[in-house]
């Protein structure tokens, strides 16, 4: 592998408007917020605030797009995929750019964003590009002189909703399937993370996309997320993140036009720590299920059931583990650990360690902001977690592991599923018995055995309980954009 590029920290920003129709915009109130490097609390730069106004003007810009017999309706199916390779092949060439632009404005290490996030993004664009022109329909023996088939149509105007902790990745988790069956796009992207999913569209053009393909509205939840949810227009609606929000847009669409939706949603996901575990992999491995992107996976083990017999030596191994992990400036490439994505999730992380410690778990290392700015927190363990605790039912999404202690199979399985989450589970363990029995046994969407946090484009992730509904990625992931047509 090559080595990873030196990062320029302060990356150029090019993209900072609505992209509409292959254009950029101004909002139509004009406003605009600041995007905030979350390493100093410094603003990088105005992002224009879309709201109502400018999800109508790219709903229209998609639906003309999406007319029967433009050029996109047109299109080869094998063209559009063509199309997504060529995206895929741009934003290769503009990894470096890419990749630091993604830390300065989410504060991820650098290291990460380039080999790991923009990794994931080309090949997952490759993968669904693969797609385009293989999803197709049957021809069934009906009863009766008939000729009867199915085709597979999009489903029409995409409304995509993303979350700040993978910006570049969601967006390629949601425009692969959408594009590859020849939906139209509107995606309102985090106001935490504008930036990188907005050069993104400027690629978009370049790869060339027709107009009104896919329309980018940065902007707020409570304007742009709900105009998008509740627009009769919008045929179908995906949301990537909280379960809280999960509610309002399943019951937005229920009250608007009856919207497909597709959620995928909080977790609190439990990490089974077997006596027969090798100890040095299922401590490296519980660490990196929860520290890793700063604890800012919806899919974080953030509940490590431990057998009591090696419940003692894995405490003191992890907190060993939390101690040393480098917490630091995002563009060094010593730092495993950046700041937390912006003030509001950063009081809510320490919030969540005082109801910790006020509750009876013991605090072990860390517990507290790890720089005097910036929203850097000290990588934080808590031992002797009880079930009923906060720390254990609630989703912190911070660099804040619990760890509880479990004697049986029997027990830790009811344990494990007592949450109203279902996201993912893992299961460290030697026998192959325990390990079927335990990954059969867990309501959640995901179960890794022996590994944490593995994820392709060509494997489905989703949620059961209120984690979310429908599934992402695979050939699976395809099906959320289609209508089946008999």
């Amino acid at each position: 592998a090559s080595p990873i590029p030196a990062p320029n920290p302060r990356p150029d920003i090019a993209c900072n408007k609505i992209f509409i129709n292959n254009e950029w915009h101004d909002a139509v109130s004009k406003k605009t917020f600041p995007s905030i490097n979350p390493a100093t609390g410094e603003v990088i730069c105005q992002v224009a605030e879309g709201d109502k106004a400018d999800v109508d003007k790219a709903v229209k810009a998609a639906k003309a797009a999406f007319q029967l017999g433009s050029p996109w309706r047109r299109m080869d199916a094998s063209h559009r995929g063509k199309l997504l390779n060529r995206l895929a092949d741009l934003i290769e060439r503009d990894r470096a750019y890419l990749a630091a632009l993604e830390t300065l404005d989410n504060g991820k290490p650098y290291s990460i964003s380039y080999l790991v996030d923009l990794d994931m993004v080309v090949k997952c664009l490759r993968y669904f590009a693969g797609w385009s022109d293989k999803f197709h329909g049957k021809t069934i023996p009906l009863d009766g002189d008939f000729f009867c088939y199915t085709r597979h149509e999009p489903v029409g105007v995409c409304g995509q909703i993303i979350p700040w902790n993978f910006p570049l990745l969601m967006q390629a988790w949601k425009l692969g399937p959408a594009l590859a069956t020849g939906n139209v796009v509107v995606m309102k992207v985090a106001e935490q993370t504008p930036l990188s999913a907005l050069y993104v569209a400027n690629l978009i053009k370049e790869a060339g996309f027709p107009p009104g393909v896919v329309n980018i509205i940065p902007g707020y939840g409570p304007t742009a997320g709900a105009a998008i949810s509740s627009h009769m227009d919008v045929d179908k609606v995906a949301f990537t993140g909280s379960t809280e929000v999960g509610h309002l847009i399943q019951k937005a669409a229920a009250e608007s036009n009856l919207k497909r939706v597709t959620l995928e949603l909080g977790g609190k996901s439990p990490n089974i720590i077997m006596s027969d575990a090798d100890m040095d992999w299922a401590v490296d491995q519980a660490h990196f299920a929860l520290f890793f992107n700063q604890g800012q996976c919806c899919c974080a083990g953030s509940r490590t059931y431990v057998q009591e017999d090696i419940y003692h030596e894995f405490v003191e191994r992890s907190v060993e583990k939390a101690k040393s992990r480098v917490v630091g400036n995002p563009f060094d490439f010593k730092t495993e650990q950046g700041p937390q994505v912006d003030e509001e999730q950063f009081k809510k992380i320490l919030g969540y360690i005082s109801t910790g410690k006020r509750e009876g778990a013991k605090l072990l290392c860390g517990g507290n902001p790890a720089a005097d700015r910036g929203y850097f927190i000290q990588p934080t363990v808590f031992g002797d977690v009880q079930d009923t605790m906060t720390i254990a039912r609630e989703e912190i999404f911070g660099p804040v592991m619990q760890i509880l202690k479990f004697k049986t199979i029997e027990e830790v399985i009811e344990r494990a599923n007592d949450s109203k989450y279902g996201l993912a589970a893992a299961v460290f363990t030697k026998d192959l018995d325990k390990a079927n029995y335990v990954s059969q046994a867990l309501r959640a969407g995901t179960v890794w055995i022996n590994c944490y946090d593995v994820f392709g484009a060509q494997a489905p992730f989703g949620g059961y309980k209120a984690s979310g509904n429908g599934r992402e990625l695979g050939e699976y992931g395809l099906e959320a954009y289609v209508e089946v047509k008999n």
